[in-house]
């Protein structure tokens, strides 16, 4: 059944590609911006790149105010398998530039969502800086109705697999300043969330791992965060360091219903092997202190590892990914990766290795911003996932 189901969505990701380019034709202004002609109309000329005539967004964007369409065909498990999300993304380079430093463009985007299992939700983002002042930010809210699956090993069952319908309201931002000219950032973080949980199990009672306060509770953390950021590209890098780590207190005096801290830190570098070689390492590490939710527990996040499915206090993952560039658009992808979730009851040594491993490709989609997209298949310790992928699938921690 997986090799049909994989070709079908294949041809549906493509027909709703095309969908959201005729969305873009619609939607993109009909006047570029005041650097050019104020009488050239849009034509879908600016989306072939005068360099080698083929589709490219970057004039569109820059120009046109347009967006580049991001579907995603959402086959995460712990969200009922199938599901549909678009994403607008308007990219616009920085207005202040300096020659032989990469400055980050400004980005925006929204999104909205529905899968198999009636999860639905819809939100936005802004990243951008503010060269002059050496700062950059980062801003977002979001709305969910999520029905979520969450796994517990049970003494005499095994693995249980636990239904819950979370209704969410969420808000955050970030201010991060850097240090004179060194790519080192530092500056604080603000998270906001209101929670209602309803189990949707009848056949037990509320679990262990689930506290009566859990099922309606406000979360609210402030963070000091540092990053370190050297890429030559935030969306398709080709050579750099990106350290970043974070400490977030949730507490009473910050407005929260707990009081836990987190503190992540992640290691990612990339370095060319050849001209047309890209090897990219990454280490990520997530503990957790105090007393959190059970859907706030650190879990592994990697392609093909359904979501919340490995969850401890500890996190520890170690990931490779290597890009060929075979032809000037187009680029194969080869990834793979090791993780493992202790908890207070399982030390490391005995707690479960989880593995992923997978391939995929990308096309340059937009030249002027250096911006890869495409398709990635995974696969991890009895599970499969495919996901459209925009930029590095890393920077989801962005």
């Amino acid at each position: 059944m997986r090799p049909f189901f994989f070709q079908f969505n294949i041809k549906v990701i493509f027909l709703i590609i095309i969908f959201c380019f005729k969305l873009l034709f619609v939607s993109a202004q009909t006047k570029p911006n005041s650097s050019k002609d104020k009488n050239q109309k849009f034509s879908l000329k600016v989306l072939k790149d005068s360099l080698d005539g083929q589709l490219d967004m970057s004039d569109a964007l820059i120009d046109y105010n347009g967006f580049i369409p991001v579907p995603q065909i959402v086959t995460e498990p712990a969200l009922g398998g199938l599901g549909l999300m678009l994403a607008p993304v308007f990219i616009k380079p920085n207005k202040v530039q300096e020659e032989g430093k990469y400055i980050l463009p400004n980005i925006t985007a929204g999104f909205i969502g529905y899968t198999a299992n009636k999860t639905w939700g819809f939100g936005g983002m802004r990243m951008a800086s503010l060269p002059k002042y050496h700062l950059k930010y980062r801003v977002g809210a979001v709305y969910g109705d999520v029905n979520m699956d969450f796994y517990r090993n049970l003494p005499l069952v095994g693995e249980q697999e636990f239904n819950f319908n979370f209704r969410i309201i969420g808000a955050f931002a970030s201010v991060l300043r850097e240090i004179s000219d060194t790519g080192l950032f530092l500056g604080l973080e603000y998270f906001y969330g209101l929670n209602k949980i309803t189990p949707e199990f009848e056949h037990f009672e509320l679990p262990d791992f689930v506290k009566e306060k859990d099922l309606k509770s406000n979360i609210s953390s402030l963070g000091v965060n540092m990053e370190y950021d050297k890429r030559d590209n935030v969306f398709t890098p080709d050579s750099g360091w990106y350290i970043t780590s974070e400490y977030r207190v949730n507490a009473d005096w910050t407005g929260s219903d707990y009081n836990f801290q987190n503190f992540n830190l992640a290691i990612i570098k990339y370095f060319q092997v050849s001209p047309k070689w890209v090897s990219g390492l990454r280490l990520d590490t997530q503990f957790q202190f105090g007393d959190a939710p059970f859907y706030l527990e650190p879990s592994v996040s990697l392609r093909g590892v359904p979501m919340a499915r490995y969850q401890g206090n500890q996190v520890y993952v170690l990931e490779t990914e290597q890009r060929y560039d075979f032809a000037f658009r187009w680029s194969a992808i080869g990834f793979a990766g090791l993780a493992k979730a202790p908890t207070e009851k399982v030390s490391f040594n005995d707690s479960l290795l989880v593995y992923n491993y997978g391939g995929g490709f990308r096309y340059l989609i937009a030249r002027k911003f250096k911006i890869r997209t495409g398709i990635d298949v995974a696969w991890s310790n009895g599970d499969f996932g495919w996901y459209v992928v925009f930029g590095c699938a890393w920077n989801n921690r962005n």
